[in-house]
């Protein structure tokens, strides 16, 4: 498939695709005009790139774990390919998420707490879970 029907069946600008192939995350096929040819494959690559973009991953993180991603919720890297680079990355990622959660978690109890003190008809315990 051409980058236009690829982009299509994705949700994912063409532009965004041009770019996942300069970060090395994509590999089309080039025809003799030129133009890129994606296998099937790609529109299950595409769609992995964007969630693990969009949990934070950064593309650096992204090339290193790629080729070894099975689906969706499994990566399987055998031990013996985590290079310390790729793991040091992961496990700084790793940190970075942790920082986030325990930053929200404060916010949440602290905006709870707030709640509780100018409506206490209406504010939840801080501790209960959100939806």
């Amino acid at each position: 498939m051409k980058i236009g029907e690829l982009s299509g069946r994705t949700g994912v600008p063409t532009r965004l695709l041009r770019y996942y192939e300069e970060q090395d995350l994509l590999h089309p096929d080039r025809g003799e005009n030129g133009y890129r040819s994606y296998g099937e494959a790609a529109v299950r690559d595409v769609q992995q790139i964007r969630g693990l973009l969009d949990s934070g991953l950064t593309t650096e993180m992204i090339r290193a774990i790629l080729p070894y991603l099975s689906g969706p919720d499994e990566i399987v890297l055998p031990a013996e390919h985590l290079t310390p680079e790729t793991a040091s990355l992961l496990e700084g990622h790793i940190d970075r998420i942790q920082a986030r959660i325990d930053c929200l978690a404060r916010n949440r109890d602290r905006l709870s707490a707030y709640l509780a003190a100018v409506r206490p008809d209406r504010a939840a315990p801080p501790s209960s879970p959100r939806r």
